[in-house]
């Protein structure tokens, strides 16, 4: 018959933290003498050491300034504080320190102190995103209610034109009538586009990413046979993950449109390029949530950029860079990506414009 574990031998402690390998933030669980007790998969993957080199050894040996971490455990240690916050530098193998946010806390046992290092541009970025995200839900309940508002009275004048066409006589007053029912099918089929993601109820399947992006080149080399390559640059190792493939066409084939309409001059010059490029990224964070693996999918152009005027505006709705276009495009693609539980960024400069997806995989 097997010994139970003590609730302070190595393996208990692993079972008990087991948890903090789920985080994105790095964590570590320290004695107040400053040794290691156990290290998250964060935290090993920034420091490039295994979990198995960092416990058991000082934990402030791995700060620029080791003499700050100290002092914490030994405020913690004599219960000065439950919690304690500080920016550090943290080391790591073979490259620059990571600055930090350190946080020291307290936890319901004794010789255990709880330390999480929040990096300084991973908490930036997180906020960004979550803005961004807050700021996307805002402006997609905004449009939602505002193209509901439009569609009655928008039937009403459209019906109301139709009966003014029988009454009136002439050719001309005939052909004012007309431009009105003209614009109302035009309001029309924008209010159906801005409703369109969150009327059509989700296809989940099981999706290739290369299936789609194929579908997509064809497409494009359809509407320019001419003046055009679509680069494959596919890594053949990414798994299939669930999803609704005629979205995420949808999503991708606007992203690629718009790409070819900033290449109109390079279309007309014959040297205009869209790289369609996959890979695997790994340990990857959605808000807040962290992913073992995720798709990262490149659409890439070479033409002008995007307007600085636009960049942190070009996923608005009826934001347009261009003439006569209506700026749904790219909103309609981060609302796909995003019930995918994706996101998508854009990173531009005058000759290489980079849209990158990102979505969760199994």
């Amino acid at each position: 018959m097997t010994a139970p574990r003590s609730p302070r031998s190595p393996a208990s402690r692993q079972a008990r933290f087991q948890a903090f390998d789920l985080l994105a933030t790095l964590v570590a669980v320290v004695a107040p003498d400053g040794t290691a007790l156990f290290a998250n998969a964060a935290l090993e993957d920034a420091l490039g050491i295994s979990r198995r080199s960092i416990q058991g050894s000082p934990f402030p040996d791995c700060f620029t300034e080791p003499q700050l971490l100290r002092t914490a455990l030994a405020g913690a240690g004599s219960n000065e504080f439950a919690t304690l916050r500080y920016d550090a530098g943290l080391l790591r193998h073979g490259i620059d320190p990571l600055p930090v946010h350190v946080v020291v806390a307290q936890t319901d046992r004794r010789g255990e102190v709880v330390v999480e290092l929040l990096p300084l541009e991973q908490q930036a970025r997180q906020e960004r995103e979550q803005r961004l995200l807050d700021q996307s839900q805002a402006n997609k309940e905004l449009v939602r209610n505002l193209a509901h508002e439009i569609r009655n009275p928008l039937g009403g004048i459209r019906g109301a034109a139709q009966l003014l066409e029988l009454e009136v006589r002439g050719r001309e007053l005939k052909e004012y009538t007309r431009v009105i029912v003209r614009e109302a099918d035009r309001l029309q089929a924008l209010v159906d586009r801005l409703l369109q993601p969150h009327r059509r109820q989700p296809q989940v399947g099981d999706v290739n990413i290369h299936e789609v992006c194929e579908r997509v080149r064809s497409l494009v080399l359809a509407e320019f046979p001419r003046g055009l390559a679509v680069v494959r640059d596919y890594d053949a190792s990414l798994p299939e993950f669930r999803g609704d493939r005629e979205q995420l066409i949808q999503a991708v084939l606007n992203i690629a449109h718009n790409a070819c309409q900033a290449l109109a001059g390079r279309i007309a010059a014959g040297d205009a390029q869209i790289v369609l490029r996959t890979r695997v990224a790994r340990q990857v964070t959605f808000g807040r949530q962290r992913y073992r693996l995720a798709l990262e999918l490149h659409v890439i152009d070479n033409g002008p950029g995007v307007p600085p005027s636009l960049r942190d505006r070009i996923f608005y709705p009826l934001v347009s860079g261009r003439e006569g276009g209506s700026g749904l495009g790219l909103t309609l693609a981060q609302t796909i990506v995003q019930q995918h539980h994706g996101s998508i960024e854009c990173d531009s400069a005058p000759g290489r414009t980079d849209f990158k997806i990102l979505i969760p995989l199994p």
